[in-house]
């Protein structure tokens, strides 16, 4: 999603586009993985004034928009990425803290399997995978 269809899209929905909601999704894309503290900081760099509080409401709205969504990817605040690269699964690391993305066809057999056995649909854009990379075993 480019910084036009951000602008677009905001306000397709009656919404301005206001210079926190444009700093908050600035890093969002890039930091690619972020929690809202880390992001809080990164908009800090350009806008002091900006708080946590203004952030993580950002972040609400955006997500209810379906510009951004979340993950949690162990037992701290969730990560934020763009919607639009949410299209991965996430393989986190509990040796070294490694966070990977891979395709969900790699659990299309596990997704299939509980919609087979239990007719349990999986939200595989919010399915993250706790274990040990390849260094760490």
């Amino acid at each position: 999603m480019t910084e036009t269809s951000w602008h677009e899209e905001l306000r397709a929905r009656g919404y301005r586009v206001t210079p926190q909601r444009q700093l908050v999704l600035e890093a969002v894309k890039s930091l690619e993985h972020a929690t809202p503290e880390e992001i809080c900081t990164r908009v800090r760099e350009t806008a002091r004034g900006v708080n946590i509080s203004t952030v993580y409401r950002t972040l609400e709205l955006l997500e209810e928009l379906g510009m951004v969504a979340h993950n949690h990817l162990g037992h701290g605040a969730p990560t934020y990425h763009l919607a639009a690269d949410a299209d991965h699964v996430h393989l986190v690391c509990r040796g070294c803290g490694d966070i990977s993305e891979v395709s969900p066809e790699l659990v299309r057999a596990l997704v299939d399997g509980l919609d087979a056995e239990l007719g349990f649909a999986t939200d595989v854009h919010h399915l993250t995978v706790f274990g040990r990379c390849r260094k760490c075993r």
